[in-house]
């Protein structure tokens, strides 16, 4: 049960190397729309989808409690597309929220502006302008985003197993050298212990669902962490008696869990509805 998650600028021939690589490796591609339908399935509203899906949320949408919403439903279908195993994920940042699995391999493909300008302009029979426009829009969308929902730089190197040139690689090349490294990289040993983590990291964020959608709390930027038995809350919440309701709620739902708190306690902290 081998993981692949991809991230990749626009024109740098992302779903057709995930799409080539998956035939070979004979896994199952999870691509935009297909997350995009796991979202919408799971509650969060399709006319609301489009202000945080892959771009920088605005002003007021990024204070709006809809956007940890958005995030709580994003990760729980990266995360539960995942634990079905052998499968490739790309954008929305799945290569951050599955980074903690043993069995996953991150990659991220580039290539010029010139040559990504080259093929907007061939592929949509565009003229410069309207593909520079294009891959502006683009860069500046997926970096707000990343800035935005998990405070990183996507165009950081370290953040990926590979950083791949499509610029250079074809898509044949491209997909060789993922399959390559899946094969010996990827052992019965990490795919266990994935296997393990994934469901730690399921039961913690259908935890965090369950309070926000369930119980209703009104705790901003809820998190919890799974480790060793161990669920700690954190987040921030106006009042110390929503950080009890929290715990006492959290040890319902899991009962053979201990539950700590981190949250802190901010008075008068506010979000727009």
């Amino acid at each position: 049960m081998a993981v692949i998650a991809i991230s990749r600028q626009v024109a740098a021939l992302g779903d057709e190397i995930a799409e080539a690589t998956a035939k070979k490796l004979h896994y199952s591609f999870i691509n935009r729309k297909e997350i995009e339908r796991r979202i919408i399935s799971l509650g969060f509203p399709e006319d609301v989808l489009k202000k945080y899906d892959e771009r920088k949320p605005g002003f007021f949408a990024s204070l709006a409690k809809e956007r940890d919403e958005y995030l709580d439903y994003l990760q729980s279908a990266v995360l539960e597309a995942a634990s079905e195993g052998n499968c490739i994920l790309i954008g929305r940042g799945s290569y951050i929220i599955l980074d903690e699995l043993p069995n996953v391999l991150t990659f991220r493909f580039v290539a010029k502006d010139s040559v990504r300008r080259e093929r907007l302009m061939k592929e949509f029979s565009w003229d410069e302008k309207k593909a520079d426009q294009r891959i502006a829009e683009s860069d500046t969308n997926r970096t707000g985003f990343h800035k935005s929902f998990f405070n990183i730089e996507s165009s950081e190197p370290i953040h990926y197993h590979m950083v791949l040139n499509t610029g250079f690689l074809g898509v044949n090349e491209a997909s060789d050298v993922i399959v390559n490294l899946v094969r010996n990289t990827i052992t019965p040993e990490k795919e266990i212990a994935g296997k393990k983590r994934i469901d730690e990291l399921i039961c913690a964020q259908r935890l965090v669902n369950s309070l926000v959608f369930d119980y209703k709390l009104n705790i901003n930027f809820l998190h919890a962490i799974n480790e060793n038995g161990v669920i700690t809350l954190q987040g921030v919440a106006d009042s110390g008696a929503v950080v009890e309701k929290a715990v006492t709620a959290a040890k319902t739902i899991l009962p053979n869990y201990k539950i700590e708190s981190a949250i802190s306690i901010v008075q008068d902290f506010k979000t727009y509805p």
